[in-house]
């Protein structure tokens, strides 16, 4: 059975040095034979056990899944293979067992099955997106429903409920907020992704799809009844600034400074303007992941992956006047140094108000740096490489702007709009 593998102990330090290959490989358990590890180049880990469903070289091998590392640790999987390995011995086929019980299985199961067994190739943090679209609304509108029986209208309806903010969640309060007497307002906080609303929709579809793909990979049915159904526009990713309006954000900027706002906020949202990164990966950046040298961020885990983000002199600029905390792996260290700053959309709300641009979102930054960059004559692919899309097809919305009036920018994104707030402060 080491074929195409390797004998090892499976326990905690065998796991854990387990690197991820060019091609997937497993290793086998020297103690429990059938019983093995799966190493997947994503880096996912996979316990399982191979056995024959019958007596005899002829009879059919079968590799029963148990269950990814992290959801057992190696000793409770190992328990579980002996246990299958038991059923197999008195004549039992679990797989086999397994498959007819996915047959007759409802949505809610498929959820749990694909959460459980399809996500092994995606970031936690997705996972948990998947998770919470997942429990707000593929369960309460489909839950109950046979895998088999879901159509294309039933998901035309899903589509339209979710739409319609027919699964919408707000969570309970978290804190009063200072007012008056017992009609004191309190904060609701909300999980986007439990949200209604026409964008919550399409992206709740796009999940949904990839569950039916999945449930096709597992024989479960031989279609996708959610490939042919129009999904709404997600109008909100086209919002580009202007250079008057960035020339208002740059001024705005300067007197959140002087009045004192917070240093962190201020040269974030600078950042984000001049480099096109997202936010989680500018208030999460670390001190190890800059090279000045050669002028880039190298971050080891954006929500692609490893990538390099290239900076502009603006952006160099801003990075050489930070102050650095020794206490603190972070660039913006929050208080303690422990963890990372995450008071940016707070310190976004005060100065977009200040400039103007109360409808404008902090990640619509990027969209105006993509912006600037089409329309210096940069290429959709370089521009893709750029803003770290792994498909370029994601840039392909901003293909349209290649003939913009702003052309007449400098011809790199970051200074282009560096240029324009600086004209106008």
């Amino acid at each position: 059975m080491a074929k195409n593998g390797r004998t090892v102990k499976i326990g905690k330090r065998a796991v854990d040095a387990a690197a991820p290959e060019l091609v997937a490989y497993r290793l086998w358990d020297a103690s429990l034979k059938g019983f093995g590890l799966k190493v997947l180049p994503s880096g996912a880990k996979t316990y399982f056990v191979w056995y024959r469903a019958g007596e005899g070289r002829a009879a059919a091998r079968r590799e029963y899944t148990i269950a990814r590392h992290g959801e057992m640790t190696p000793e409770e999987a190992r328990q579980e293979a002996a246990k299958v390995l038991s059923r197999v011995r008195l004549g039992e086929d679990p797989q086999q067992n397994r498959s007819r019980a996915r047959q007759d299985m409802n949505m809610a199961a498929l959820c749990d099955l694909y959460l459980a067994e399809g996500v092994a190739t995606k970031k936690a943090s997705t996972v948990a997106t998947d998770r919470s679209r997942v429990k707000a609304h593929i369960k309460p509108l489909l839950g109950r429903k046979p895998v088999p029986a879901v159509t294309s209208a039933d998901v035309e309806r899903f589509l339209a409920d979710i739409a319609a903010g027919k699964t919408a969640v707000v969570r309970k309060p978290t804190r009063k907020v200072a007012g008056k007497g017992k009609a004191a307002e309190r904060r609701r906080r909300t999980d986007p992704a439990a949200q209604g609303g026409r964008g919550t929709a399409t992206r709740t579809v796009g999940l949904l799809g990839a569950i039916f793909t999945f449930a096709q990979r597992q024989g479960l049915r031989p279609d996708n009844p959610v490939r042919g159904v129009t999904r709404f526009k997600d109008l909100q990713s086209q919002r580009y600034l202007r250079a008057e309006e960035l020339g208002r954000l740059a001024n705005a900027l300067a007197a959140a400074e002087r009045d004192g706002a917070n240093a962190h906020g201020v040269a974030v949202i600078r950042l984000l303007a001049f480099t096109g990164a997202r936010k989680s990966e500018i208030e999460g950046l670390r001190w190890s992941e800059i090279d000045l040298d050669h002028g880039c961020l190298r971050l080891a885990d954006s929500k692609t992956g490893f990538r390099i983000v290239p900076l502009g002199p603006p952006a160099l600029a801003c990075l050489q006047t930070l102050v650095r905390d020794d206490a603190s792996a972070y660039v913006f260290p929050s208080q303690g140094g422990v963890a990372h700053y995450i008071g940016t959309p707070r310190i976004w709300k005060r100065v977009k108000e200040a400039a103007g641009l109360e409808a404008v979102r902090l990640h619509d930054l990027r969209h105006t740096y993509a912006s600037f960059g089409v329309a210096s004559g940069l290429s959709l692919p370089l521009i893709a490489a750029i803003l770290g899309h792994r498909d370029v097809k994601t840039t392909q919305q901003y293909a349209h702007l290649a003939d913009d009036p702003v052309k007449a920018a400098a011809g790199k994104a970051a200074t282009a709009v560096f240029d324009a707030m600086a004209a106008a402060s």
